[in-house]
């Protein structure tokens, strides 16, 4: 690690986030601040994403980790006006609580009413004993391991839970455009505003939109947000998580207003190689009358520069919707994006009235030409560019599928850093951020959509995917499936036509696909009605295919499934042990080396994707029980690489040389015998020394299948190099470690940001007296944290039975890993590792000052009488025992607490009696508190279950609080509010209930 004092100033930290968030930093700033040295690898090309990609750090022993990068993670820049996180302040309940069943006619027909939701979704609903929580969570994670449970979900328990929150709106955008959004909810999930049913969601990785509009109330006049999300449905057989695991969204919009998902402009390469951006641009309007304005659009370069600009007006009626059309046409040549050197450009659309922006987006767009050459495979902008790409499923380890923006955007680092240029979503909608990043770092990516069925409902979700993702410059095909068992048959077929036709409708430029595993050669398949033939495995089929169909484009939608589990470097099947080494796989697939030989030494394969870039909790194949993990991953559940991200690198990296060599160097007791070594270089050739002496030298090397050798162990350094031109380019050291005397913390970046939802993963590990890394560790680690919290362990064994919170974990071959968040604020984050026997090791992490995003403010629960029945006015003074007739829904009003009653001037005194029925959370039940009116008008007396418990003598409107007695529900409240010759009297404000 750099020393604690060598530190970027503020001003140079925030100029390289700048950078970074343009693709402009990160090995030059790491060589500023002297993390560079001779054991590393050579920089990666200073231009595009390259600059984003960590530099290799080589510590002592062979420990090969990203050195920590400067400053806080970047953060995505804000594209729309209005929108304000809504991650902070739920209330979570773990287990289904069921619905009362209504005990009479009455009850009945109250219980299908709006607004009447009954159980957790009720306005008074009891949660003050719920656990608070913030978005975005996954309660699965936190589960212990149970043999009972879905193998393929990790032996995880789901279930059901229950959310709830209380939300305030403010006055002001009271006639706005309200929207309540969810990213993803695992995995049904069921939604109510202000006890009314809104919306229903039947897939996990599908986000969820509700208009708030009609629902909404405000000022002190609260909402209550309740969610219920049933994660005993699988769509997968992977895990998958369980609740509201993306981040929540409150957006307010104008009356007449720029649609969700409403910009399109995705530029199109004419066929003299000039571009046009078709924009389109669909608004909305909730006022009371037709609206129109001026819709402008304009395209700019990272310099702010204007290249092309147009505009158009657009007519809507009243609660209805309008479409703006502009074709817009750069002049001259424009900087294109590719995975080398991602050059985004900003889209600007403006809503105007009357000379006034009243909505606006930033929608960031590249232009670049894919096209699919049935004999070349793909050239993109016109260069034949070969996908090396990663199957990738969205857990990681200690968080679950609720995995923080800033760990989103390292684990993309970290496949960057592999030499991976492509990613394939599997098997559904990622996360936006994931999307966001994609386009800045430079990854091709193929969106798939999650459940293969054209019906109505599934139909919707695909079509949410492409209008969500089709601004993207990254998405270069959209894949409608993943091995499905009629993929060979004419109803696959029929059912991936109207697919693809759904696909073409909203993106009429990228090809779509679908992942196959077989029925390639039946006389109906869906190979037939795709665009781009996608082969899962069977890449002994790949020629046959090609000569029966040369015209069809294809690549490989998945490959490989090589087991290995990291620092293993002997298999031991009863242990659930697999090597390393690269020499197991899948009966379906290959080895590493094995798949990308297939793939490279044929030109009419576009590329192909790893299964998997990362290891993923659940489908622990080839095994079952205890593994609870998969075995599949280039790198482990932590971002821990394998042998197999050597293997990868030196096959796909081509901006750098590197060298690998595995396994490590220590090896106690086996003195002179032979270890099995597996050498891989991208240089042209390979040396291998042994305490200075050269034991291998190998003049052309294979960097696709790389080198055993079998060396004599004798403790000391082994030294793997590469050569370009007799000059060693990059080398690899292992050096033989003695026992285990310290531990070590390693951080992501130097800096947390000042707000409370950045996070960062640490690395643990063990060193020798001479501060080597000791591969062979496995001590379990204490860990205590300050200004801040630990969110997630692991370690990367897929067979860990040790819980992925809390504050220990044993190191799993030399390694664990801690998800750190940061309090609010600019207090430093201290994190303190021990371990039985080893000096203890601390790190403090500083923190970077910035603003926070906007967010909606976390409101405390509190009980409040919202549903109130009134009596019509009456001219004397009524018993308080008065009651409508059971039954009665029609003689007195249903009011709010705010809804107070009218009086005609000159009608003389009248009268009205509330009647509410209130059940008071529990520790009012217990100890009994306040009943708080915010306004009373007119004179009024309070009557609870028959008492007196106060008056208002005051005919005027103010505020009134009683004592409330103690007493479990139902009980009856009843307020008699008389007035005279006043416009209005009666409850006028919100009544609440508070201990």
């Amino acid at each position: 690690m750099p020393p604690a004092d060598n530190a970027l100033p503020r001003a140079a930290t925030l100029a390289s986030r700048r950078a970074l968030l343009k693709g402009a930093a990160g090995w030059a700033m790491a060589m500023r601040l002297g993390w560079g040295g001779s054991a590393m690898a050579l920089p990666l090309a200073q231009s595009g994403a390259a600059l984003l990609i960590p530099p290799t750090q080589m510590l002592p022993g062979g420990l090969r980790m990203p050195a920590p990068l400067p400053g806080a993670a970047p953060r995505l820049p804000a594209t729309e006006p209005g929108r304000q996180s809504l991650d902070q302040g739920w209330l979570f309940h773990e287990g289904d609580i069921p619905f009362p069943v209504p005990a009479d006619h009455n009850a009945t027909y109250l219980s299908v009413k709006a607004g009447n939701a009954g159980g957790p979704a009720a306005l008074d609903f009891d949660a003050s004993d719920w656990q608070a929580v913030t978005l975005p969570h996954d309660w699965a994670s936190a589960q212990g391991f149970d043999p009972a449970a879905n193998v393929s979900q990790g032996y995880r328990p789901r279930g059901i839970g229950w959310y709830r929150r209380l939300i305030r709106l403010d006055p002001a955008v009271e006639g706005q455009k309200i929207e309540l959004r969810f990213d993803g909810i695992a995995s049904h999930a069921t939604v109510w505003v202000n006890g009314s049913e809104v919306a229903h969601s039947w897939s996990g990785y599908t986000g969820v939109t509700i208009d708030l509009t009609p629902f909404a109330r405000y000022g002190d006049d609260l909402n209550w947000i309740a969610v219920r999300a049933d994660a005993t449905v699988r769509e997968g057989w992977w895990y998958e998580g369980a609740g509201i695991y993306r981040h929540a969204w409150l957006v307010t919009r104008p009356p007449l207003h720029i649609a969700e998902q409403g910009v399109h402009g995705h530029p199109v390469r004419q066929a003299d190689g000039r571009w046009t951006v078709p924009v389109s641009v669909t608004l909305g309007n909730i006022a009371d009358a037709p609206a129109s304005a001026v819709v402008r659009a304009s395209v700019r370069d990272a310099a702010g520069r204007t290249l092309c600009q147009g505009s158009a007006t657009a007519q809507v009626d009243a609660l209805d919707r309008g479409t703006a059309q502009i074709t817009l046409r750069p002049d001259g040549a424009v900087a294109l994006w590719s995975p080398d050197d991602p050059v985004l450009h900003d889209l600007l659309v403006e809503v105007e009235r009357d000379g006034v922006v009243i909505d606006r987006r930033s929608v960031a767009i590249g232009f670049r030409a894919v096209v699919f050459d049935p004999a070349r495979g793909l050239l993109l902008n016109g260069i034949a560019t070969k996908i090396k790409g990663v199957c990738l499923h969205q857990d990681h380890a200690g968080v679950g599928v609720a995995v923080p923006d800033a760990l989103v955007l390292w684990r993309l680092q970290r496949l960057k850093q592999l030499g991976c240029n492509a990613i394939r979503m599997t098997h559904g909608a990622c996360a936006p951020e994931v999307m966001d990043w994609c386009d800045r770092l430079g990854f091709l990516v193929m969106a798939e959509n999650r459940l293969f069925n054209p019906a109505p409902d599934y139909l919707a979700q695909l079509e949410w995917l492409v209008r969500r993702d089709r601004n993207h410059p990254c998405v270069f095909a959209w894949s409608v499936f993943n091995e499905e068992p009629m993929q060979g048959t004419h109803a696959g077929k029929e059912m991936v036509r109207r697919l693809r036709a759904a696909v073409r409708r909203l993106d009429p430029d990228r090809p779509v696909t679908a992942a196959m595993s077989g029925g390639f050669f039946n006389p109906e398949n869906v190979g037939q009605a795709v665009d781009l033939m996608g082969f899962n495995y069977y890449q002994g089929d790949y020629d046959r295919y090609h000569a029966l169909h040369p015209d069809q484009p294809m690549l490989s939608s998945e490959d490989t499934s090589a087991y290995g589990t990291r620092g293993a470097f002997a298999s031991d099947p009863q242990a659930h042990v697999i090597t390393a080494l690269d020499k197991e796989a899948a009966g379906w697939g290959a080895t590493h080396r094995q798949s990308w030989q297939a793939i490279t030494a044929r030109p009419f394969v576009a590329g192909g994707f790893v299964w998997t870039g990362l290891d993923y909790h659940g489908e622990p194949t080839p095994y079952a029980w205890p593994s609870v993990g998969s075995f599949f991953g280039i790198m482990d559940l932590c971002g821990f690489p394998k042998t197999a991200f050597g293997i990868r690198q030196a096959q796909w990296l081509d901006s750098a040389p590197m060298v690998w060599i595995d396994p490590h160097w220590t090896w106690p007791g086996r003195e002179g015998q032979p270890i099995e070594m597996l050498a891989i270089t991208n240089a042209p050739a390979l040396e291998v020394r042994l305490n200075g002496r050269t034991v291998a030298r190998i003049a052309q090397a294979d960097r696709i299948m790389g080198h055993t050798l079998h060396i004599p162990y004798a403790p000391g350094r082994l030294e793997a190099l590469a050569i370009d031109g007799g000059k060693v380019v990059a080398r690899m050291v292992h050096e033989t470690a003695g026992p285990a005397k310290a531990l070590r913390l390693t951080p992501v970046r130097t800096a947390l940001g000042s707000e409370s939802d950045d996070a960062m993963a640490i690395t643990i590990d063990a060193i020798d007296a001479h501060g080597r890394h000791v591969p062979v560790a496995q001590d379990m680690v204490h860990l205590s944290v300050r200004g801040g919290a630990i969110i997630g362990l692991g370690n990367g064994d897929p067979n860990s039975h040790e819980s992925e919170k809390g504050s220990a974990r044993s190191l799993f071959n030399g390694l664990a890993q801690a998800i750190v968040q940061g309090d609010a604020g600019l207090t430093a984050l201290v994190l303190e590792a021990r371990a039985p026997g080893l000096a203890p090791a601390r790190l403090v992490v500083g923190r970077e000052g910035r603003s926070a995003a906007p967010t909606v403010a976390a409101e405390a629960p509190r009980q409040r009488l919202d549903r109130w029945l009134r009596s019509p006015a009456l001219p004397a003074r009524p018993d308080p025992r008065r009651a409508p007739a059971a039954g009665d829904n029609n003689s007195w009003d249903s009011v709010g607490s705010s809804e107070a009653a009218t009086t005609a001037a000159g009608s003389g005194e009248q009268w009205h009696l509330y009647r509410a029925t209130l059940t008071p959370w529990r520790a009012l039940a217990a100890r009994g508190g306040s009943l708080r009116f915010a306004s009373l008008a007119g004179t009024a007396e309070i009557w609870l279950d028959g008492v007196l418990l106060g008056r208002k003598t005051s005919p005027a409107p103010a505020p009134l609080t009683l004592a409330l007695p103690a007493g479990a529900g139902p009980r009856e409240l009843v307020v008699i509010v008389a007035a005279r010759d006043v416009s209005v009297s009666g409850i006028a404000g919100p009544v609440d209930l508070t201990p």
